[in-house]
């Protein structure tokens, strides 16, 4: 049987791959780029062994029509190697030195196995001639293939100069300008959350008029504020008319700032708004709580009720570090009614130049907001405790004007303050007195029911307005208050302005010993109307507008601005 002869293309890629890498190397031990001789010598033996092969192979095998047409494949697929190899040896000598130096780089493949000797003398040297110049054909040939994958897997991406360039260049402007823009409008949104609200000093705020106004009150909605209390929610009590949160305060010769919540967020950043009092300051927190609530995402705001032993009530807006909170003392002074849950105690008695209890929990708060004035209305007289104290079980006491009493108790919370406090750091407030509307003829509503169905703010002012408030306490807290030598103290002057709005109230629509008043309690205002304290929305968020006014128009610590830059 005859032995089939292997396909010279079996090892041609090595042969040629081998002579191209000889050349190379001996062009680059010669220091010049690949010579034309090099490449027609490689042709030439390439174009012999093949003739040689053919040769052969007609001496081998039967002349036939069957054998030409087997044949013919080989011949074609020789032709198209032997152009494929031509055109990557020129590649070759294109390249130069830089490519040869690739190829001698890359990995070496395996050697190709010799070809198999055939027997018989001659032959056998015939044969092994042949497999030499195949070999060193499939080299050339290998190395010619190896250098056009090297030239595809190397090829060095140019520098684009042109169109793609500008592009790119185009590209990069716009994102710098981009976050330029992005950094401008950062900075003027920190420049406008820390402006400095402008109010003329020359300019009364608290003298002015009442004007209905449907656009611009009320600032937030009842239903908006979630931490609103069942006690000032009216309009979810029953009550049917919405008028009285749609009035706004107008003083004459300015206007009042309209609140914004972002602003004074941003000056409490890091800080702590307190309001000590009774009752009515409790209405004016649940109103300044909701008046900055309405800008903190749900998630980042709490409100934590009768914390530090009870007395306290603290709103914490998270993202700015704040807390709006609410200290329950009645009388800045000890008394026996300091119990924020049990305080309805019918003979109230205060220790008068006791503060230190309550004041501890003052001490390195921004800002303080006081009141006192409600629960000095019980009787004509003030009991005041004789001496002792009340840990210690004292119960003799005497009875002191009412007027007299307060100014003192004025006289000791004044003294500590000027003592305690850091005027550099905390901002002291003191409200006036939140008026009664418990005697409806005073405004010539003859027959009524003390506040009950009033839905209109007092219009008619021609002769003295006389609701009950006790203006002797308010010329007390007048003569107190300058006395303070280190720490200034604003007076907040809503009395007059307050006394105009018997509509606000929470009357009938409100809860009486932690209840919601039934039909048949709303029934009997004579008994039941709360002509105290105030609805919300409604006249506590004015009060709070006086408050922004002067929080948010003094002048930002030059040392804020330096940390912050």
């Amino acid at each position: 049987m005859q032995q089939r002869r292997k396909s010279v293309f079996a090892s041609a890629p090595f042969a040629m791959k081998q002579a191209a890498l000889g050349a190379g190397v001996a062009a680059r031990k010669n220091g010049a780029p690949l010579s034309l001789a090099a490449v027609v010598f490689a042709l030439f033996v390439f174009a012999t062994f093949l003739y040689n092969e053919d040769i052969k192979s007609i001496t081998d095998f039967q002349f036939s029509a069957g054998a030409i047409r087997a044949k013919a494949p080989d011949l074609h697929l020789l032709q198209e190697a032997e152009a494929a190899a031509h055109a990557a040896v020129n590649t070759l000598a294109k390249r130069g030195e830089e490519v040869i130096v690739r190829v001698l780089e890359a990995p070496k493949s395996t050697p190709a196995l010799p070809l198999p000797l055939q027997s018989g003398g001659a032959n056998a040297t015939g044969a092994a001639a042949a497999a030499a110049k195949a070999n060193a054909a499939n080299t050339a040939a290998s190395a010619a293939v190896d250098v056009v994958q090297e030239k595809e897997r190397d090829v060095t991406l140019p520098t684009v100069t042109g169109g793609g360039g500008a592009d790119e260049a185009r590209r990069r402007a716009d994102e710098e300008a981009a976050e330029k823009a992005s950094s401008a409008e950062a900075a003027a949104a920190t420049a406008a959350l820390r402006a400095v609200v402008s109010v003329p000093e020359t300019c009364d705020l608290y003298r002015g008029n009442w004007v209905y106004d449907e656009v611009n009150a009320p600032v937030y909605k009842e239903g908006e504020c979630e931490f609103l209390t069942e006690q000032v929610t009216c309009m979810r009590n029953g009550r049917r008319d919405d008028s009285y949160q749609k009035w706004r305060w107008q003083p004459t010769d300015c206007d009042l700032p309209r609140f914004d919540a972002r602003l004074l967020l941003e000056r409490l950043r890091n800080k702590r708004l307190m309001f000590v009092g009774d009752s009515l300051n409790r209405n004016q927190w649940e109103s300044m709580v909701c008046l900055v609530q309405s800008v903190i995402p749900k998630g980042k705001k709490t409100l934590t009720k009768f914390v530090n032993g009870g007395s306290s009530n603290v709103f914490y807006a998270h993202e700015y570090n704040a807390t709006v909170e609410f200290y329950w003392a009645p009388f800045l002074v000890e008394s026996n009614s300091d119990n924020p849950k049990v305080h309805s105690v019918p003979d109230r008695v205060i220790q008068w130049h006791a503060i230190a209890k309550h004041a501890r929990n003052w001490v390195g708060v921004d800002y303080l907001i006081f009141n006192t004035y409600i629960w000095w209305l019980n009787t004509l007289d003030m009991k005041v405790l004789r001496k002792g104290s009340f840990d210690q079980g004292s119960t003799e006491y005497v009875e002191v004007d009412r007027p007299v009493a307060y100014k003192e108790v004025l006289k000791t919370w004044a003294k500590w303050v000027d003592r305690n406090i850091d005027p550099n750091k905390t901002t002291v407030f003191f409200m006036g007195m939140s008026p009664n509307h418990i005697t409806p003829e005073a405004w010539g509503n003859q027959g009524g029911i003390k506040c009950a169905m009033e839905t209109l703010p007092i219009t008619n002012r021609s002769t003295s307005l006389d609701v009950g408030t006790d203006w002797r306490l308010y010329a007390g807290a007048q003569e107190v208050l300058p006395t303070l030598r280190r720490v200034p103290v604003h007076f907040v002057d809503i009395t007059a302005l307050s006394e105009l709005r018997k509509d606000a109230h929470t009357s009938v629509h409100t809860l009486r010993q932690g209840k919601l008043l039934t039909p048949e309690q709303q029934a009997d205002p004579k008994t039941y109307a709360d002509c105290i304290h105030w609805c919300l929305p409604g006249l506590p968020d004015t009060w709070n507008q006086f408050l922004y006014a002067r929080i948010a128009s003094s002048p930002w610590p030059a040392a804020v601005d330096a940390a912050k830059q």
